[in-house]
């Protein structure tokens, strides 16, 4: 299925762990500028990435989800404000240890948690994915269909505040799907007689205008004034050693957040907002010194940091067996995965063993390169926190018509990113679902394909409503999506009425 010395060769290969180096210092300034984020820094990368080989591709993603992670915790610990959602919890202890000049402390057993957070997810990827990876094996076109409404009701149910606006952003992103040829019969549809719309809109740039305009028009409001005063930095030799020791002799928080970000992780639509409140919240009740949680203490800190980043590698196991993601980086980076003509499922695993495998380890070797970049750069890294907002808004620009045109160097696809860009701001100002949309823009097709399959495969068989309901694994699928859905409208309806 794979070959150990091919992998080894793959990650030693100067040129890949250069752009890992630098893919992941790029990660880390998006997640420490309050406003971006990983899934933002993954669609802006996305498009230089074409040229490149699929794994060191995914590798270059996948450094910046990894960095982004850890980059959070800088403007979380030094200035009270989080750089990233997941970051929050952070915020609790960290800046308070940061304020009794500790600082630097409070940084590296931020860099160490994250890192062993890391690894911790990664583990949990080489070893489940292909588990889980054999069951999908069993789908069929029903299960394909049924698969792709559970991913989508549940990310709908998930990322917004409302149940129905995010149901409604999902189809949203389907009706896009819907643009260019049908994918059995191939009548064209909603081409408006252009032969540029035939292959239908273009994953990538869609992804660039959802994720990445909307943040450059949000950060063009005026910027809060009421912002917290930065933690002074004093920089003491040996304090790293010293933080280390520490943080191993409290190694249990790792199990038990780590344990949570995976778990959580492998949920679609839940990400690191929800685990790390739960992590923080379960070390809080384990802990003798639960009373001081909010106080700067190094367990505070710990725990929200090993869970998100630990979020990471879970949230990717459904992703590459399943195709469903289980946040909005993993969104992104499963449209990067179709991009580079990889399919999850267990042939990914049996025909691309060499790839999958080099961007898992790659993975542990993204997290120790983020050690050594945090190590040596963190200073420079905080001063990431100081560039104005409105160098931000034209960088981001910049990237996205640059990436969106460089794909297949058509006006075209700067065009549909334009629009899904505007479409993308339209959905955040009216609260509706961003990671829905894109999500359904990517399963679309799959979920057609599925859907009309099964129609004519029913149809031979002589009864189209069995045929989608009486199998085993499409019952489960269809008790999952209601179970996903009755449970976001309980918690609404719960949440109205407190």
């Amino acid at each position: 299925m794979f070959e150990p010395l091919t992998i080894l060769a793959n990650l030693a290969d100067p040129f890949t762990l250069a752009l890992m180096t630098l893919s992941a210092c790029f990660g880390i300034i998006m997640g420490a500028v309050p406003g971006l984020s990983g899934t933002l820094g993954i669609a802006l990368l996305l498009p230089f990435t074409f040229g490149l080989d699929p794994a060191t591709a995914l590798l270059m993603l996948g450094s910046v989800y990894c960095g982004s992670e850890y980059g959070g915790s800088i403007p979380a610990i030094l200035i009270n404000t989080p750089g990233t959602a997941a970051a929050l919890c952070t915020t609790f202890d960290g800046y308070p240890m940061a304020m009794k000049g500790q600082a630097q402390k409070a940084l590296f057993t931020a860099l160490i948690s994250s890192v062993f957070g890391g690894l911790f997810g990664v583990s949990a990827l080489i070893f489940l994915s292909l588990p889980l990876a054999a069951i999908s094996m069993q789908f069929g076109a029903p299960e394909q269909f049924w698969l792709c409404v559970f991913a989508l009701t549940i990310i709908a149910s998930l990322s917004s505040g409302n149940v129905l606006k995010g149901i409604l952003g999902a189809l949203l992103g389907l009706v896009l799907a819907c643009v260019g040829m049908d994918p059995i019969t191939g009548y064209p549809r909603f081409t408006f007689n252009t032969m540029e719309l035939m292959g239908g809109i273009s994953v990538v740039p869609a992804l660039i205008g959802l994720f990445a305009i909307p943040q450059a028009l949000l950060l063009l409001k005026p910027a809060d004034t009421g912002e917290a005063v930065m933690a002074p930095y004093i920089s003491t030799p040996g304090v790293f050693l010293k933080t280390l020791r520490e943080f191993l002799r409290r190694i249990w928080v790792v199990g038990l957040a780590g344990v949570i970000g995976v778990i959580v992780g492998i949920m679609p639509g839940a990400g690191g907002n929800i685990a790390t409140f739960v992590a923080y919240n379960e070390t809080k009740r384990f802990s003798r010194k639960g009373k001081e949680f909010g106080t700067g203490l190094m367990e505070g800190i710990m725990a929200p940091e090993v869970c998100n980043n630990a979020v990471v590698g879970g949230a990717q196991i459904p992703m590459l067996t399943l195709g469903i993601p289980g946040s909005a980086p993993a969104a992104v980076m499963l449209g990067a995965l179709m991009t580079h003509g990889l399919k999850p499922g267990f042939k990914l695993f049996s025909e691309q063993g060499n790839t999958v495998y080099t961007y898992a380890f790659g993975l542990i070797v993204a997290n120790i390169l983020i050690l050594l970049l945090g190590l040596v750069l963190v200073r420079i890294f905080a001063r990431a926190l100081k560039i104005p907002q409105h160098f931000l808004v034209v960088a981001i620009l910049a990237l996205s018509i640059v990436g969106a045109y460089s794909i297949n160097n058509s006006p075209t696809d700067v065009l549909s990113m334009a629009v899904c860009g505007i479409l993308g701001y339209t959905l955040i100002r009216f609260r509706f679902g961003v990671a829905p949309a894109a999500l359904g823009l990517i399963l679309g097709t799959t979920m057609e394909e599925g859907f009309k399959l099964s129609l004519h495969l029913g149809a031979a068989e002589g009864n189209v409503v069995l045929f989608f309901f009486s199998r085993p694994q499409s019952l489960v699928l269809v008790g999952l999506t209601l179970l996903s859905l009755g449970y976001a409208v309980w918690k609404e309806w719960k949440n109205r009425n407190e």
